[in-house]
């Protein structure tokens, strides 16, 4: 049985709801996975018929009730085009796109669906709707209750998982500590395993220049990342490191690496982008349900004109059926 994965929608006045749509419908997904999209009917409707959608939508009241052959979608609410401007930020909608996750955060955690793949959502709409989260990683590790998580980016073979992503860069330099680092590297096997990589080779990233260069460039590689790749190391895990972050993402693409260990949010996030921008995918690790999400923005600049590429949507949904059959 192809595994049910559930996306949601995002904010509904970005280019969510056109990729969830084109990704549902793409038969690069329908072999591998049953998409269920969490949003907004009149939304839908509205993108299925600009899009000239080739599949049928329909709505659905479970996950139960899925059929092959349709776009399946579960309306979370009844927010409509008259209620918000495609292309700004509103309230509404950065409220919308948290309920969309919400519910299928609690189908994943009764065993409803398999994984969830999300669009993407707004920060400032998020905020402007009381709903104070940096980003969908902060929203997931509080409905689920998660205390130790981490991102990690997917482009082709190029994994990279990150010990702290939405915070000031002063604060991000802080909390390159023993232990974090320590906690990611165990994450980034875990992740690895579910993606069907046993024994990782798992690269450590410096973060300063050089790694530090022994000490002449900052010493965070000496007393804090050091220690953490050593412990690694005696726990069992095949870890490298600390080493230059200005060559150590080109080495992982090149498959001397299966995952990198990366400092901070940008220094992770630049090295994928720039190798598979349309195509990469971002997995929340730590969770006890599986999720993956696109790789990008909510893009309102195109919102709305139909031209959204949903290639990183399709990789999302596709990998999240692949991690649930592991």
């Amino acid at each position: 049985m192809r595994p049910l994965v559930a996306i949601t929608m995002g904010d509904p006045a970005g280019v969510g709801p056109e990729i969830s749509l084109k990704a549902a419908a793409s038969v690069d997904v329908s072999g591998v996975a049953r998409p269920l999209i969490l949003g907004s009917g009149p939304v839908l409707r509205y993108y299925a018929d600009l899009l000239k959608l080739s599949v049928p939508l329909r709505s659905i009241n479970s996950p139960e009730d899925y059929l092959d052959g349709f776009v399946n979608y579960i309306p979370v609410n009844n927010l409509s085009l008259t209620d918000f401007e495609v292309g700004k930020v509103s309230s509404l909608c950065g409220r919308a796109a948290y309920e969309y996750l919400e519910a299928g955060v609690k189908m994943a955690l009764r065993g409803e669906v398999s994984a969830i793949a999300t669009a993407p959502l707004n920060k400032e709409a998020l905020h402007r709707a009381g709903l104070e989260f940096a980003g969908h990683t902060e929203i997931l590790a509080k409905l689920t209750g998660t205390k130790d998580y981490a991102m990690m980016l997917v482009a082709g073979n190029l994994r990279v998982i990150h010990v702290s992503t939405h915070v000031a860069i002063r604060k991000a330099c802080d909390l390159v500590k023993e232990e974090r680092v320590y906690k990611t590297v165990t994450m980034a096997a875990a992740a690895a395993g579910s993606l069907g990589i046993r024994d990782p080779r798992i690269a450590i990233a410096g973060l300063n220049p050089h790694a530090g260069e022994k000490g002449l460039f900052g010493d965070e590689e000496i007393k804090e990342i050091v220690p953490a790749v050593e412990k690694a190391r005696e726990q069992g895990f095949d870890v490298y490191g600390p080493l230059s972050p200005d060559t150590v993402f080109l080495k992982a693409s090149r498959g001397e690496y299966d995952v990198v260990v990366a400092m901070y949010h940008d220094q992770g996030h630049i090295a994928v982008k720039m190798a598979g921008f349309e195509k990469g995918v971002n997995i929340t690790v730590g969770l006890p349900i599986i999720r993956t999400s696109v790789d990008h923005g909510t893009a309102f600049d195109i919102a709305g004109n139909g031209i959204a590429d949903e290639r990183s949507m399709v990789e999302a949904v596709k990998l999240a059926a692949q991690m649930a059959k592991k």
